[in-house]
């Protein structure tokens, strides 16, 4: 396990990492969840090997630190995130970043472009306000001190066994605040930011989720849009071969 100051105050980002060949990819988990628990098993499969990989847990979340000071803003968490590939020595990376982790894996690409030079996105929020089913809207529902004082609870019984698995390791607070910052969305916006960015970039939908909103808009701007049959939000568990091709680029 690897670690660097992020907020100025002593607070930790941690990652774990495997050698190999650069440009590296760094694996970024979503809202409430942990990036080893989502991706290493795609990163041990063999049409993967030789990559050096990161696997980042973003503050407040799984082995990370959570100062209550911190906003946990989409730039916040980018801005950490860039600490984790500044500390590294690593410039020009894949980023392969699920749900809230794909908007700031956005955000991380268009504040400091140097750092990225490929996105493979899935399910990656890119408009502020998602639907009532999504997750942060469960969590953003309540008022931070109500969520930290007992509704956390109440969430982690209504997301399910899966989810909640991670869920529980991260800081209450900082968990309503992520989902909140990732409500607000960014500026630019997410999607204003990826229908933008001159680099590869590839975006993962699954078929179960339905259709993605905008997608014309995305292709049209170059983005590979791939819809991912049989698979849910949880393109990596759902539908595995598929997931590791598109990061390897063959699917």
């Amino acid at each position: 396990m690897k670690q660097a100051e992020f907020d100025g105050r002593g607070s930790r980002i941690r990652w774990t990492e495997t050698p190999g060949e650069e440009p590296a990819r760094v694996y970024v988990h979503g809202l409430g969840a942990v990036s080893t628990a989502y991706h290493a098993h795609i990163a041990a499969r063999p049409e993967l090997a030789g990559r050096r990989s990161l696997f980042v847990d973003l503050p407040g979340h799984g082995v990370s630190d959570r100062p209550e000071h911190f906003g946990y803003t989409l730039e916040d968490h980018a801005d950490a995130l860039a600490v984790v590939l500044d500390a590294a020595g690593l410039t020009g990376v894949e980023l392969i970043a699920h749900s809230m982790g794909g908007s700031v894996a956005l955000v991380l690409a268009h504040r400091r472009p140097e750092l990225v030079s490929r996105l493979v996105l899935t399910e990656a929020n890119l408009d502020p306000s998602p639907p009532s089913s999504a997750g942060s809207t469960w969590i953003d529902a309540y008022e931070e001190d109500d969520f930290v004082a007992g509704a956390h609870a109440r969430v982690l019984d209504k997301v399910g066994p899966l989810w909640s698995a991670t869920m529980r390791l991260a800081d209450p607070r900082a968990l309503h605040r992520s989902a909140a910052g990732l409500r607000r969305g960014s500026e630019p916006m997410m999607r204003a930011i990826l229908e933008a960015l001159p680099i590869e970039r590839v975006y993962l939908q699954g078929e179960l989720t339905g259709e993605l909103d905008g997608r014309e808009g995305l292709e049209a701007a170059g983005v590979r849009v791939l819809t991912v049959p049989g698979a849910g939000h949880n393109v990596m568990f759902d539908n595995p071969d598929a997931f590791v091709a598109a990061v390897a680029g063959t699917g």
